[in-house]
């Protein structure tokens, strides 16, 4: 959505563009180019401001002194434990500031070394404030005894030290203060212009609007078509030995996403040790789901008893390759999950997003309507031993792909 989004902004300038042409759109680049801050995008670097936000508050509570035990976003004082939350990503900091940082640059300076550095300037402040301040909050909770900062008065003192923060901003930005630029035209000079376009353009123009009014149903209509997807589980991908288990092991946790149209849960003996596969097709993706989507986390929101303590990139070999997996750990109060993650685009593995969303681009276009797939696979880490449980996991994913 957010490439659709940021394309509609697009057109809706290049039209400006067009009837007004190129002289007066250079005069007017900047606001036309700020019109692309109406895009709601930004979703993609929370979970690493999320990251850096925990990372910065253990280490300025250790440099305090105070003893802390940290569990990936989730950290555990004497006095309590916080975890750091989508809202206390900051992201909310570093979009407002560096929108008004681009308003102030643009307004006060003429140099675009100085505009440059400013806009970097309301960058990289918001994301050290907002560290900052999550700091102070741990540190106002843990004083009081968790009487404090732990309620709406959390948010209000975010609120009051982020305005603090612009204000200090914009102080130090007026010491490099330019001197506008005061244009001014002669009296008696004579500016003609003329706007009137020529009736061959409107007969252009005209010709064009019915073309694209007549031509576009009928290739809107043949894309859609190219677009199906068979929503099924592809049955080679499905384990059919006899060390698949009859019944599901007792975790209290399996993936569940929204709008799937066809999907399987399976669990397999991997080394006496059960191990979940699971494949999810969301189809042509028109009930209101999406196979690659930030909404589709392992963890549903409200969850209290699963976390998630870690998530990275990993390269598992099979079949003399590398397959690209998402490895997370989830945790609750008795044990430990390995996650595998990745997505089957047509015959191609990848745990890239972006690189899957292109897949799904060309393979739709090419009018390919072979299944698009979501895999998940699953065990228990038992006594720490996360390397036999990555082993159970391989084992599996080389059946899968290889």
């Amino acid at each position: 959505l957010v490439v659709e989004q940021f394309a509609l902004v697009a057109a809706l300038i290049s039209i400006i563009w067009a009837l007004l042409g190129n002289q007066v759109t250079k005069n007017m680049l900047f606001p036309l180019l700020f019109l692309f801050l109406m895009v709601p995008f930004g979703e993609d670097f929370v979970p690493y401001l999320k990251e850096y936000t925990a990372s910065f508050v253990v280490a300025m509570l250790r440099v305090t002194g105070i003893s802390v035990y940290r569990e990936g976003l989730h950290f555990t004082l004497t006095s309590g434990h916080w975890s750091v939350v989508e809202a206390c990503s900051g992201i909310r900091y570093l979009i407002a500031s560096f929108t008004l940082g681009l308003i102030y640059a643009y307004i006060n300076y003429t140099s675009y070394l100085k505009r440059s550095f400013f806009i970097l300037l309301s960058v990289l402040v918001p994301i050290l404030a907002n560290g900052l301040r999550a700091y102070m909050i741990v540190m106002i909770g843990h004083l009081s005894s968790m009487k404090l900062a732990t309620g709406v008065d959390h948010i209000i003192y975010g609120w009051l030290f982020f305005g603090l923060v612009m204000l200090v901003l914009f102080y130090v930005g007026s010491f490099w203060q330019d001197q506008p630029v005061i244009y001014s035209v002669a009296m008696d000079q004579e500016i003609s212009t003329s706007l009137a376009p020529s009736s061959v353009n409107f007969v252009y123009i005209g010709m064009m609007v019915l073309f694209c009014v007549a031509v576009w149903p009928i290739t809107a209509a043949e894309l859609k078509a190219r677009q199906s997807v068979q929503a099924i589980i592809p049955a080679n991908l499905l384990q059919n030995s006899s060390d698949i288990l009859n019944s599901k092991p007792a975790w209290g946790w399996q993936p569940k996403f929204k709008g799937v149209l066809a999907e399987s849960l399976q669990f397999a003996n991997v080394g006496e040790q059960p191990v979940g596969i699971y494949f999810a097709n969301f189809g042509d993706e028109s009930e209101g789901g999406e196979l690659i989507n930030s909404q589709n986390t392992l963890i549903r929101h409200g969850d209290k008893r699963w976390r998630i303590i870690d998530s990275e990139r990993r390269a598992v070999s099979v079949s003399n390759d590398k397959l690209s997996v998402e490895e997370t750990i989830l945790s609750n109060s008795r044990m430990e999950l390995l996650v595998y993650r990745w997505y089957r685009i047509g015959t191609n593995d990848t745990a890239n997003s972006y690189y899957a969303k292109w897949l799904q681009l060309i393979k739709r276009l090419t009018g390919d309507a072979s299944p698009e797939l979501m895999a998940v696979l699953y065990t228990e880490i038992l006594r720490g031993d996360k390397e036999q449980a990555r082993e159970r996991l391989q084992k599996i994913a080389q059946n899968c792909c290889g």
